[in-house]
């Protein structure tokens, strides 16, 4: 589609992350384990797309169950795909689109329990998890105390979540 006209931007990949909020209003962030391509990078849960198979479409339903698979292998949350909103469309400093998706609001304590048992599950069976840390922050201004680098689009969805949050009065 985009290649058909003329001037459009290229797109060197796609992916998908979730914007996870809690029930008391703060948005989880991750960060990669040193046994992945970026250690020690801080972003949503989410990952890249592979092609679509044959005779699939990527469209919003493939997006959104995608979505939701990561949120089971990264977070060990299993979560409905149709639960999931699209909610915004990012670009990359690197040519990427993301498409992100808000997930309903969870207990932080549950967050936690879930992500817990994942990392104990994975270093049982001698692996290492994708994410080495969760954060559960209350503002944008809380992402310049997490060590370590992020991922381009993170402050901007950040504050798109608390801004909406605010305007909307949800958690």
């Amino acid at each position: 589609m985009l290649r058909q006209i003329s001037d459009a931007p290229s797109v060197s990949s796609v992916f998908v992350c979730v914007a996870q909020p809690t029930e008391d209003g703060r948005l989880l962030v991750a960060r990669m384990s040193s046994s992945t391509s970026t250690p020690g990078r801080w972003q949503l849960p989410g990952g890249s797309m592979e092609p679509p198979l044959r005779g699939e479409s990527l469209d919003v339903a493939l997006l959104r169950r995608h979505a939701a698979r990561e949120l089971m292998e990264e977070l060990g949350i299993d979560t409905l795909p149709e639960s999931l909103s699209l909610w915004v469309v990012t670009r990359g400093a690197r040519g990427s689109v993301g498409f992100a998706f808000r997930a309903p609001a969870l207990p932080a304590e549950f967050l936690h329990q879930r992500f817990a048992a994942l990392v104990s599950s994975e270093r049982e069976q001698g692996r290492a998890s994708e994410l080495d840390r969760i954060a559960l922050i209350d503002s944008e201004a809380e992402l310049s105390c997490l060590a370590g680098e992020q991922v381009d689009y993170l402050q901007p969805i950040v504050r798109r979540n608390f801004e909406f949050s605010a305007s909307s009065g949800s958690a």
